[in-house]
């Protein structure tokens, strides 16, 4: 479960992780860089371009992507204030809906137009994803087209944007490359009322284990960011078919039990800076 409302649990139960914790004590970053981020408006993956601003060389490329311009342009505005004076990022809002071709296709073409040189790492980080109906039990899915929709966001964007960006940035330019798909416990396990988020994350997670066994010189990683405090939590919560899926998730809320994106966030980037995940892995925030 991840990416949605920026709100963020009440931070005195636990002893969170900071960014400073994660990148102390040697200062380290993730080079000059162009990072695509997917689903970048809102929730996690906005908290993941705040984060990852300010660990990209300068002038590194930040493309931020994303259905709803407005939300987008305010993304870069928080970055340029925070971080722009002394990081000279090229922050760049690509307004695109990945859910159909023409979308993925805008994406790329954005992409293409990024200099390359002097660049040493290419990251994409693979956010972009919807929750699907999580009222209903798989017996009522009788209309392909309906699933075919869910699919083309969560699956075939996914794997064509991944594919484009890496025709892009092909292995001759020497540069480093990583992939990351955000994936979820829903991967890995059933949930009743939740077969299009379960089908969808599991398909993604094969596709970038193929990817890291056909591209070697890639580093792939699926990082499932644990249960975050977001708009998409709160549709689990109020929508769920399931009445006992309803109740856990309602009780991790009001017990304080869901993760803040930052949290989750600065592991995931841990992960990346000390790059010594096997290509192709599932982690999950809890084994971390």
């Amino acid at each position: 479960m991840h990416h949605s409302s920026t709100s963020s649990v009440s931070e005195g139960l636990l002893q969170h992780p900071t960014m400073e914790d994660v990148i102390s004590p040697e200062s380290r970053d993730l080079g000059r860089a162009v990072c695509i981020i997917t689903g970048a408006s809102k929730g996690y993956g906005r908290t993941l371009a705040m984060q990852m601003s300010c660990l990209l060389k300068p002038r590194s490329v930040l493309m931020l992507v994303a259905r709803t311009a407005d939300q987008l342009n305010q993304v870069k505005e928080d970055i340029v204030t925070l971080y722009g004076g002394q990081n000279k990022l090229d922050v760049r809002c690509v307004q695109a809906d990945l859910e159909k071709k023409e979308g993925v296709e805008k994406t790329v073409q954005a992409v293409k137009e990024t200099p390359v040189t002097e660049m040493d790492h290419l990251l994409l980080i693979n956010n972009a994803g919807s929750l699907g109906d999580v009222s209903r039990f798989a017996v009522t899915f009788t209309d392909p087209a309906e699933v075919n929709r869910y699919l083309s966001l969560n699956v075939s964007g996914a794997l064509s944007l991944t594919a484009g960006v890496l025709q892009a940035f092909p292995r001759g330019l020497g540069l480093r490359r990583t992939v990351v798909n955000i994936s979820s416990l829903c991967a890995l396990k059933p949930f009743p009322s939740w077969v299009l988020y379960c089908a969808g994350k599991a398909a993604r997670d094969m596709m970038f284990r193929v990817l890291a066994e056909e591209e070697p010189d890639v580093r792939v990683l699926s990082y499932a960011p644990g249960p975050l405090d977001t708009d998409m939590q709160l549709q689990a919560r109020c929508l769920s078919g399931d009445p006992q899926l309803r109740r856990s998730f309602s009780s991790m809320f009001s017990e304080g039990q869901l993760l803040s994106c930052d949290e989750s966030g600065a592991k995931l980037i841990k992960l990346l800076l000390d790059d010594d995940y096997p290509s192709g892995a599932h982690l999950d925030f809890y084994e971390l």
